[in-house]
């Protein structure tokens, strides 16, 4: 482990206990904390959160660690498997999101996504192709989860996530907005179209529920509707694609065209 020394604190019966709240958003909002598990991604959150508590298992040498049994870890992870470290972090005071960064090219909008894993995804994704804003409508999961963060793999550090009122915000943009839809038109050649790379250099894409698509309170929004075709094109195949790979995709080609 890349870890500095252990501490010969010993970890008591309410830190096992409010860890172990934090699986439930009630106790996340209460607190403002959340849990993270695993040494790469407690040592990723650590770049952007403030680290409240660090419990590890096994050898480490971190000074501000707490060393914890294995019935002590278990008993606090949310994993099957138990990694062997436990971070607890303050959540962003990030303030309300009100406008479009203008030093942002990209700004993703998540309409009712609600599979943690899917979200965490997603996340990640947006940190790998450079999109650094999501904005999730209410009902979509808590960024926070600790399924949402585990899958996250520490790209929560790098990608701020707000939770708004999606309708209201689009209403008052300008700037095109990109949206996913079985009824759609051929991303590909919606994309190389005469005059669409100029909107692009800042675009809203958004992506829709895992059953159900872009709600309709959205949908009114979607200034350029695409739909990312299947192969062959007439082929019988799946109804349609996971969000999260949906996402990856059109994120790809958004930075490959631009």
């Amino acid at each position: 482990m890349a870890f500095l020394s252990v501490s010969m604190e010993r970890i008591s019966k309410t830190q096992i206990k409010l860890v172990k709240s934090l699986q439930l958003k009630k106790y996340r909002d209460e607190t403002g904390l959340f849990v993270a598990e695993g040494e790469k991604c407690v040592e990723e959150l650590r770049k952007g959160f403030e680290l409240v508590h660090l419990f590890i298992n096994g050898e480490a040498d971190k000074r501000e660690a707490i060393h914890v049994s294995q019935t002590q870890l278990e008993q606090m992870s949310g994993l099957r498997t138990p990694q062997g470290v436990i971070g607890v972090f303050k959540k962003s005071e990030h303030s309300d999101y009100s406008e479009y960064s203008e030093n942002s090219d990209l700004l993703l909008v998540l309409d009712g996504i609600q599979d943690p894993g899917n979200l965490g995804t997603i996340i990640r994704t947006c940190d790998w192709f450079g999109v650094r804003t999501i904005l999730c409508s209410p009902d979509t999961a808590d960024c926070y989860n600790p399924k949402v963060v585990q899958a996250t793999m520490g790209a929560l550090a790098r990608v701020q996530v707000h939770y708004l009122d999606l309708p209201t915000f689009l209403k008052s943009t300008t700037i095109p907005v990109y949206g996913t839809l079985l009824d759609g038109r051929d991303m590909y050649e919606e994309l190389r179209s005469e005059g669409v790379n100029e909107l692009k250099s800042k675009a809203i894409i958004v992506m829709g529920n895992e059953g159900n698509g872009i709600s309709q309170a959205v949908r009114p929004f979607i200034t350029h509707p695409l739909r990312i075709p299947s192969y062959p094109k007439d082929a019988e195949t799946s109804e349609s694609l996971n969000v999260a790979i949906a996402t990856a995709i059109v994120l790809a080609e958004f930075r490959r065209q631009g």
